[in-house]
Formats: structure tokens, sequence, C-alpha cells
């Protein structure tokens, strides 16, 4: 019983639920303002009669809810360019900000004392900060 109780108070599985119920609140919020803002814009700019999320077509006395349907496409796509421009963009650019390998068509030498790759004109190791004899 301990393992299971070490496990769920770890810091990954307690951030991971947070960002669940956080994420999924945010969710709510996105659809509820695209079908009391956006998708009723769009139905005026359309010429549609009353709540586009209303809008259907029928086939065989059978309704196909197209309005729900374009409700939900632009609720994921608001949440979707909420979350690249304000999580993984800043993420990404703080990533390259503190990248220490260097990139892949420089050349490269290997540190003799944490066998780390660095760049070929180095005069420390940017890993264990060991001076580098021969800078060449």
């Amino acid at each position: 019983m301990s393992g299971f109780k070490k496990f769920l108070l770890r810091g990954n599985v307690v951030d991971l639920a947070v960002a669940v119920v956080i994420g999924s609140a945010f969710g709510a919020i996105v659809l509820a303002f695209t079908k009391a803002f956006v998708t009723p814009l769009i139905g005026l700019i359309g010429g549609a009669k009353g709540a586009f999320s209303d809008m259907k077509f029928t086939v065989s006395g059978t309704d196909f809810p197209y309005g729900q349907f374009v409700d939900a496409v632009i609720s994921f796509l608001i949440i979707a360019a909420v979350v690249y421009f304000f999580v993984v963009l800043p993420v990404q650019k703080l990533m390259d900000r503190f990248k220490t390998e260097p990139e892949p068509s420089d050349p490269v030498k290997e540190c003799p004392e944490c066998l780390s790759k660095i760049p070929a004109g180095a005069t420390r190791c940017a890993f264990c900060t060991v001076e580098q004899l021969d800078p060449a």
C-alpha cells in the first residue's frame, strides 16, 4: 500500500491530475464562448435565422445537426491555438535558450573528462567545466 501511496503523491502524477482538471474547465469555457459569441456571429454573417449551432439538414426524416459540429471544430481550433501560442512556443523558446548541445552540423569533439560532445573550438566543457587543453 505504501508503494501505491508514493505513486499517487509523486509530483508528476499530481501535476497531470491538475492539468486534466484545468484543461477540462478551460475546454468548457471555450465551448461556452463559441456557442454564445462565435457561432451566432457566423450565423449573422451567413444570414442564418436563429443560432448557428441549431442549424441542421434533414435526409429521409433524420436530422444532421451540422451547426453543433461546427461549434465543436471552432472550439477545438481555439483551444489548439491557445495551447500552441501560450504553452508550446514559450517552452520551445525556453528550451532553445538553455540548449547546451552544439548543432549537429557544427564540428564537435569529445570532452576527455565527462565524454560529452562539445564544440571543437571550446576551451572549457559546458557540462563538467573542465578546461580543454587542445582547443582545436
